[in-house]
């Protein structure tokens, strides 16, 4: 049976931050993207919102920044096996993100077959940003639900993890949810929930419900 295992990024393959927390502190402008984050988190301002803050603050960022800051950030342990046994059952793997595209697709180099993210312009910035490429927390049911559809899957097929409040409406979807490192908020949606750094353990979490449904 296809099973379409669903990854949130910041927070939950990212231990502890956040992709633009990342950038903010190789470019020198930690202060405002917490300042964001915090205005974020407050209901201040929308995903859209954040979105055209960065824009506006990193006109200079460049690929080969990203691609250094994605290396050096602090991944949980063990996605590329992960990766590589979904692939094995012949499983697929999406990373789901509102973070920025330019850093969430180098995703792919470490083995998930799909990377859904926030598209900006190209790096260096010299386009507008386009505010309705900017996913929001209800995006993650459309990607999901879209995803079913194309390959043929139902809601029991999938098994979603995340870290905050932003994967809560998709938790509300799905009955095979992880919550990682997560604050009761939504630990208390999740089927399961796990703390750590090993992503292997995660995705054990994730196989238990789908043998418990199996059997």
């Amino acid at each position: 049976m296809l099973t379409l295992h669903v990854f949130d990024m910041d927070g939950t393959l990212l231990s502890g931050t956040t992709a633009s927390l990342q950038i903010a502190r190789h470019l020198g402008s930690t202060q405002k993207v917490v300042e964001l984050e915090a205005w974020f988190a407050a209901g201040e301002i929308d995903t859209r919102g954040f979105a055209a803050a960065i824009h506006d603050l990193w006109r200079d960022l460049t690929p080969s920044v990203v691609a250094d800051v994605f290396a050096g950030s602090p991944w949980l342990t063990g996605i590329r096996e992960v990766c590589a046994d979904i692939h094995e059952r012949g499983e697929r793997s999406v990373v789901i993100t509102m973070s920025p595209d330019f850093f969430a697709r180098h995703l792919l180099e470490l083995g998930f077959d799909d990377v859904v993210a926030s598209r900006f312009p190209p790096l260096p910035f010299q386009e507008p940003l386009d505010p309705a490429n900017i996913l929001t927390p209800r995006d993650k049911v459309r990607v999901v639900k879209d995803m079913c559809q194309r390959y043929g899957l139902s809601p029991a097929q999938c098994v979603a993890y995340g870290d905050s409040m932003s994967d809560a409406p998709l938790f509300r979807q799905l009955t095979k949810t992880v919550a990682v490192n997560a604050d009761h908020h939504l630990a208390d949606l999740a089927a399961l929930s796990y703390c750590g750094d090993d992503l292997a353990e995660v995705y054990a979490l994730g196989r238990a419900l789908l043998a418990r449904d199996a059997s």
